[in-house]
């Protein structure tokens, strides 16, 4: 007897699938994208200092993601291969986020369709303009939907009330600082944020959030995260700042990092300087030495890291017979 082949509906097999997804996008933790002033405001609740929901993908244009970790990194890193291509193939100012945005949409929508599973992720590709009407900031689903959003938009976690309450007090042209409140505010309002207690009210600290901006002020590379003290001082209301500095920091971290850090800085500059005399002290032990008498310099050879011996050459070889 022949068995009868296992028949779903596609509306069903599709509705299965956008549950699946949806479900596992709302496990994760929220992301907020907004437009200030200056730029575009990147803030995610965070704990990982390791793990990033929030990127770089090219000059002016920056990546969020919530979800599965391992699925929004693989297309983040497509993202950078596709922008990397096609401003080298033609030119740096033909990478858009639109591009970017149709690119991410043929592949979540093929995997949705076609795959075993739909990615459980959910991406936003923002770009700087050069005015804050030329701001693009372009939502993307599970499923391949592309959602053209103005201001702000909300990923993840419990959404509702995080949107509500940007939308209360969202204002176009906030400095940083208070966007940054704001949406730090709205984040805690989240009742599965953080440790927030009963009233589901308690802040978010520096510690549990990840922050990052498109700066429109700031030559080709717009994209800098902000973290440590210039992080926590943003946050803290009675402290005079409430912008980015003009310039980088001196000792630039990955990622183009902005933590206006002067304790590391002045300890760094102080080590520098005391290497810095200490080699002045040996030159001046080897100038009074006698000739003859200066030490003797090991050289290594490159290739083998080891001491060259006499008479050794590059290539790992003696030029005696």
């Amino acid at each position: 007897m022949t068995q009868m082949p296992f028949y779903v509906s596609p509306e069903q097999l599709m509705k299965d699938r956008a549950d699946f997804a949806r479900k596992g996008i709302a496990r994760g933790r929220s992301v907020v994208v907004l437009s200030y002033d200056k730029g575009i405001l990147f803030v995610a609740e965070n704990h990982s200092r390791a793990l990033h929901k929030i990127s770089e993908i090219y000059d002016r244009i920056a990546f969020a993601a919530v979800g599965k970790y391992n699925e929004f990194e693989n297309l983040r890193v497509a993202g950078i291969r596709y922008a990397d291509l096609r401003g080298y193939s033609y030119d740096r100012s033909d990478v858009t986020a639109r591009g970017l945005a149709n690119a991410y949409a043929q592949t979540l929508g093929a995997v949705f369709t076609q795959d075993a599973k739909p990615f459980e992720v959910e991406i936003v590709v923002a770009e700087v303009g050069e005015d804050s009407d030329g701001d693009q900031i372009y939502r993307l689903t599970y499923d391949g939907s592309v959602a053209d959003e103005h201001g702000f938009v909300v990923m993840g976690g419990t959404t509702e009330p995080i949107e509500q309450a940007l939308r209360s007090r969202y204002t176009p042209h906030q400095s940083l600082g208070e966007a940054l409140a704001m949406a730090v505010s709205a984040l805690s309002a989240d009742p599965s944020a953080g440790e927030a207690g009963e009233s589901g009210s308690a802040r978010l600290g520096p510690g549990q959030l990840e922050v990052a901006i498109l700066d429109r002020g700031r030559p080709r590379r717009k994209f800098r995260r902000i973290v440590g003290p210039l992080l926590e001082r943003l946050l803290n209301e009675s402290d005079p700042i409430h912008d980015v500095p003009d310039t980088d920091d001196p000792v630039p971290g990955p990622h183009d990092t902005l933590s206006h850090d002067t304790v590391n800085h002045d300890s760094n500059h102080h080590d520098e300087s005391n290497h810095h005399d200490t080699g002045e002290q040996g030159d001046v032990t080897q100038d009074s030495a006698g000739a003859g008498d200066s030490p003797r310099h090991e050289s290594t050879n490159p290739q083998t890291q080891r001491p060259r011996t006499e008479g050794e050459v590059d290539g790992g070889e003696s030029t005696q017979g």
